[in-house]
């Protein structure tokens, strides 16, 4: 499940989508516009700031912009940095894979199998889309079917 943290995360970066390329955004003005605390959003801007998706300029004129294009940043990406492996269990991620110590055969294991089921649906469509799209579904206020 998706937390508070990736999804303010998630309503900055798109936020800073629909700015234009280079121009910074202050910090309060996502917050505001976003209905997210400031103080938790310092905290969320400062890790993607770390992990290169967003840049910050302090003073005049400062504020937050994308590191990259948004069409360049894939929403996978985006929740593994604030959130952590998609998986619902350590046993079937692929960046995180612990094996469960309660289980004695992995290779039939249901519950293993169903939750990489659910891994790969979900890493199938968030690897898939970039936050340009997130930002093109924000604005058409329509999801895409498949």
């Amino acid at each position: 499940m998706l937390t508070k943290k990736g999804k303010y995360g998630l309503k900055a970066l798109v936020h800073l989508a629909g700015r234009p390329p280079g121009e910074a955004t202050l910090v309060t003005d996502i917050a505001v516009s976003n209905e997210i605390p400031k103080k938790f959003l310092d905290t969320i801007l400062g890790e993607l700031r770390n992990a290169g998706l967003v840049n910050s300029k302090k003073g005049k004129g400062g504020g937050y912009t994308l590191a990259k294009p948004a069409h360049e940043i894939k929403v996978g990406h985006i929740v593994r940095v604030l959130d952590g492996p998609l998986a619902p269990i350590q046993c079937a991620s692929v960046t995180s894979y612990r094996r469960c110590e309660d289980c004695p055969d992995e290779k039939h294991c249901s519950v293993r199998l169903i939750m990489l089921e659910a891994r790969n649906a979900i890493a199938d469509v968030l690897d898939r889309r970039s936050l340009a799209e997130m930002r093109a579904l924000a604005d058409s206020g329509s999801p895409r079917v498949a």
